[in-house]
């Protein structure tokens, strides 16, 4: 029949699958190794490998010492073996109307014995046609045309200014919210690692992009903090970013004291670890004198913070910024400018609920 090859084989999630297509299962497993997952892998999935990495490097060994067929057998035990191990420890407390998707590296033997298995039990396992790679594709087509969907407003404003506490306030009061440095576990600056929290990998961080982007409402605002090009080591996709330079701006205006206290609060783990601090301080070489910089290290090793904080905030951070500012973002001269005098949490509230608020004011009287 015409278009019959068309048809989707009952146990077989096709490629082109929609965003929406993944909240129809109960869970999606991943059944690579833990460091295939671990680079990257569909958000919200679980690992259940049915080769780690020593087994998947001993597969592969025979494979090209041995042959194919050796390979196999060899692969076959080990991934039955684990599959049962997984149907005791993980799967045993399912019930019957379990819907499962798995995949793999290419939609192949690894995630095809584990959907084959499930599905003989009776759970309605589906199989992701092409697997991982598949839904990376995915994920570069869609990168390219959904930021174009969405209205962005930027929060500005210089270093210290709680544009991060901001996102968090109207990501509590209803707004939606963007927050690439949260994804990209990084401040955005020289001294924005975040202690214990490794960045991800530049595909894991563009997944979780996808993910927060296709949640999100073309047809309501999306608050995003003005950002460059990279946060941390890691690219903000450019269909994304140059969207970003076209949104209205709102600019945070915060007195000294107020930034020196807030950086203070978000880098106190570098005041207590001066040998990580000199380290990230020597980064800036190519942008400062031996001088200055020594200066800031003078500053720190004498527990002058506050000196420490607004030197930086004078002689790096606050030039950087005008630089970039208005070098970018379009609307920047024009932003709507908001005086914030509270820094606590209950202020950052307020204010977030008077920018919410309009939005809303609007919605309920038409």
């Amino acid at each position: 029949m015409p278009g019959s090859h068309h048809r989707q084989p009952s146990a077989l999630l096709r490629a082109d699958f929609e965003y929406a297509d993944l909240k129809r299962f109960d869970a999606v497993i991943d059944v690579r190794s833990p460091a295939e997952y671990a680079e990257d892998h569909i958000p919200g999935a679980i690992n259940c490998p049915v080769l780690d990495d020593a087994e998947r490097a001993q597969v592969g060994i025979v494979y090209k010492q041995q042959s194919a067929f050796d390979a196999k057998k060899l692969g076959a035990a080990i991934v039955a073996r684990n599959i049962a191990a997984h149907l005791d420890n993980n799967f045993r407390c399912n019930a019957k109307g379990w819907k499962p998707l798995i995949y793999c590296w290419r939609g192949g033997s690894r995630s095809g014995a584990m959907t084959h298995i499930l599905r003989s039990v009776g759970w309605h396992a589906l199989q992701l046609e092409g697997g991982y790679k598949s839904f990376r594709a995915r994920v570069i087509r869609d990168l390219e045309t959904l930021p174009a969907r969405f209205t962005y407003r930027v929060i500005c404003g210089r270093t210290g200014s709680g544009k991060s506490r901001l996102l968090e306030a109207l990501a509590v009061a209803g707004a939606q919210v963007l927050d690439l440095e949260q994804l990209a576990a990084h401040r955005g600056s020289v001294l924005g690692d975040l202690p214990g929290a490794p960045q991800p990998t530049q595909k894991a961080f563009e997944s979780l992009i996808w993910e927060q982007l296709h949640r999100s409402d073309p047809a309501r605002p999306l608050f995003v903090e003005a950002e460059s090009k990279k946060v941390g080591m890691l690219r903000v996709p450019q269909s994304l970013i140059e969207r970003m330079w076209e949104g209205q701006c709102l600019q945070l205006d915060v007195p000294e004291a107020a930034r020196v206290a807030l950086l203070r609060d978000e880098y106190a783990h570098l005041m207590r670890d001066t040998t990580l601090l000199y380290a990230k301080l020597d980064c800036l070489n190519s942008l400062h004198s031996r001088e200055r910089i020594d200066t800031w290290k003078s500053l720190a090793r004498a527990g002058r913070w506050d000196e420490f904080v607004a030197d930086m905030l004078k002689n790096h951070y606050d030039p950087a910024y005008g630089k970039s500012m208005f070098r970018n973002y379009r609307h920047a001269e024009l932003a709507q400018h908001l005086e914030v005098r509270d820094i606590s949490p209950g202020g950052f509230a307020r204010l977030a609920e008077r920018l919410v608020k309009p939005v809303a004011t609007t919605d309920e009287h038409g």
